[in-house]
């Protein structure tokens, strides 16, 4: 939805008034982000089918769909994350910041995927409250 909101949605509903769908903010902890570069693989095959077309890639790799539009963007993820690469949330960053969107992107070392609200210890533990400020500020 940070990077797709303007795409036409059918509608059940005759004279549906258009109504934004655009976040006011976007948190991506650990996300696939590209399915051309950095894909995912498993994400890549269930999303768009076993062999996409190269365009088909690009359409949903959201580091190529980052624009001024974007909503502000929270992203966190461990280096050691050996399922989905950091790759993908450090692209979406900088897409982010050439797009002039305020962007935050917090890399632990430890974590690896899947670490949720960091319950289970580590430096991961503080990214909630980090996720907090970062609200704050758009207010």
């Amino acid at each position: 939805m940070a990077t797709k909101f303007d795409d036409p949605v059918p509608s059940p509903v005759k004279n549906d008034h258009r109504v934004s769908c655009r976040p006011d903010f976007c948190a991506l902890i650990y996300p696939v982000i590209s399915m051309s570069t950095a894909a995912h693989v498993g994400s890549r095959t269930s999303l768009l089918g076993c062999n996409p077309t190269e365009q088909l890639r690009a359409q949903f790799s959201c580091e190529k769909l980052v624009t001024k539009e974007t909503p502000p963007t929270f992203l966190v993820h461990a280096r050691d994350d050996t399922s989905v690469p950091v790759t993908n949330s450090i692209m979406f960053a900088e897409a982010s910041r050439q797009a002039g969107v305020p962007v935050e992107l917090h890399l632990y070392q430890k974590g690896k995927h899947g670490f949720g609200l960091g319950v289970n210890g580590g430096d991961v533990t503080n990214w909630p409250a980090q996720f907090e400020t970062f609200l704050e500020r758009f207010r």
